[in-house]
């Protein structure tokens, strides 16, 4: 963010829990869509030990550029997606993902990313107001 004092420590936390909300929702489609897969082993990230584990890494001071218009990818490796195995598995059948687990895995993360977003919206509503002077 541009500026820490207006932004503070809630917006970036804010951010990084979006950014991990959204790397478990591709994992928990990806085991649903590997729901037929012979062998495949359902992963899945716990939500609250990923965040933490970002909150504690420092932000980078500038971000290098190959191309004007490129964006470095050096922070690809901050969300890796190293999950524990969420179910066991046998792989002489069909069934090793149990989709009513996922969809509750999906159900709750999707809760988790939806009010995170609403504390987000409030924290800038607070900072429109605080721009228009309190209303005047």
């Amino acid at each position: 963010m541009a500026d820490s004092r207006i932004f503070g420590h809630t917006s970036k936390m804010i951010g990084k829990a979006l950014d991990v909300s959204v790397r478990r929702h591709n994992l928990i489609a990806g085991n649903i869509a590997n729901m037929d897969t012979i062998g495949f082993k359902p992963s899945d990230l716990d939500f609250n030990d990923t965040l933490k584990r970002v909150m504690k890494e420092d932000e980078p001071e500038s971000l290098d550029k190959t191309h004007i218009k490129h964006l470095s990818a050096d922070n690809e490796d901050r969300f890796a997606m190293n999950g524990k195995n969420s179910e066991e598995v046998d792989i002489y059948h069909l069934d090793s993902v149990n989709i009513d687990t996922q969809m509750m895995n999906l159900m709750e993360n999707n809760i988790k990313y939806r009010s995170t977003t609403e504390m987000l919206l409030r924290k800038i509503q607070m900072l429109n107001y605080s721009i228009d002077e309190g209303g005047k």
